[in-house]
């Protein structure tokens, strides 16, 4: 008797379990509650699951997390099992493609600033902040080396993705940039020497000014036009899709740079720079899967848009080095 009764509660416990949910990653309370215990993740902290989506993985779907306090955020990309057991954080490759294949993918360059030599076989995109006193001493080294010493080899691009939530004129003044830059290509890297090297007397008050004293006296820039661009706030979507795409790209800080797609998410020295550039220009010798002309963008020339441009120097003189 003891026995049957023993017997029948065992079946009816395994019953139980077989019929008790099966916890799934897909589940988003299930999946931020994991998370947050995984990264040990304060109560003040935002937490958002995305829905899944396909990825390259076989076998397994994306899941991005945001989590996020205030402005600031940061996404972090998981990889679910279809069957939604497994979780797996990190990157794969794909032997047969570039590593750097996802990110060449989301970088666009068309019809942004740029330096050097069209079709160099290395592409460098650097998102910055001009009121970022990182990104300043950046720029600096950046103008005072990178054309200097590849005057044929390297492609310049640059990207705003001014950080409101920590700089209160840097989108305003990346607007402006886009101004400038749209009545003359060239004339956007005089100003953007000049807006690095004047971060300290700019404010969100005296940015137009600032800006339109410095047109007054800039080569070919209609000081009128620009403060009617500025006015109109005519270039603002264009930033905000420049914005758009650092994020897509999972850009937490500036200034970060892609150079043929490789992630520098921190501040670099110029040796440091320079040996990742010879690296990727010996490496493009044969590999021939990055560069600013690696067949991973149709770039077409269209009225009213600023031309692609022969090979050159700056425009601007490059802001001199500072004494020790």
């Amino acid at each position: 008797m003891f026995r049957a009764i023993s017997l029948c509660l065992l079946g009816a416990l395994l019953l139980a379990a077989a019929d008790a949910p099966q916890k799934s990653a897909f589940d988003k309370p299930t999946m931020e509650a994991y998370v947050r215990h995984l990264y040990v993740l304060q109560p003040q902290l935002t937490v958002t699951i995305s829905d899944p989506k396909p990825c390259a993985l076989p076998g397994f779907k994306e899941v991005r997390v945001r989590i996020a306090q205030g402005a600031q955020s940061q996404e972090v990309p998981l990889y679910v099992s279809n069957d939604g057991k497994k979780i797996v954080q990190g990157a794969f490759y794909d032997i047969a493609n570039n590593p750097f294949k996802p990110e060449l993918d989301k970088l666009k360059t068309q019809f942004q600033p740029a330096l050097g030599t069209a079709g160099a076989p290395v592409a460098i995109v650097l998102f910055s902040d001009m009121q970022c006193p990182f990104c300043k001493g950046e720029a600096e080294m950046i103008r005072k080396n990178l054309i200097q010493n590849y005057p044929t080899q390297v492609r310049l691009y640059f990207k705003d993705y001014p950080l409101e939530g920590l700089h209160p004129w840097a989108k305003a003044a990346a607007m402006a940039g886009r101004c400038v830059f749209q009545q003359n290509p060239d004339a956007f890297w005089e100003y953007f020497d000049w807006a690095y090297a004047h971060q300290d007397a700019i404010t969100p008050a005296n940015l137009k000014d600032q800006v339109l004293g410095w047109a007054k006296d800039a080569k070919d820039v209609d000081a009128l036009k620009l403060g009617a661009c500025i006015d109109g706030k005519a270039t603002q979507a264009e930033v905000e899709k420049e914005i758009a795409e650092a994020q897509a790209l999972d850009v937490s800080g500036t200034p970060t740079m892609f150079v043929n797609g490789r992630r520098i998410g921190q501040t670099i020295e110029w040796a440091n720079l320079k040996m990742i550039i010879d690296t990727e220009i010996e490496y493009q010798k044969t590999a021939k899967n990055a560069g600013d002309d690696c067949g991973c963008e149709v770039k077409l020339d269209i009225p009213g848009m600023p031309q692609s441009k022969a090979p050159g120097l700056p425009s601007g003189t490059p802001p001199p080095a500072k004494k020790k």
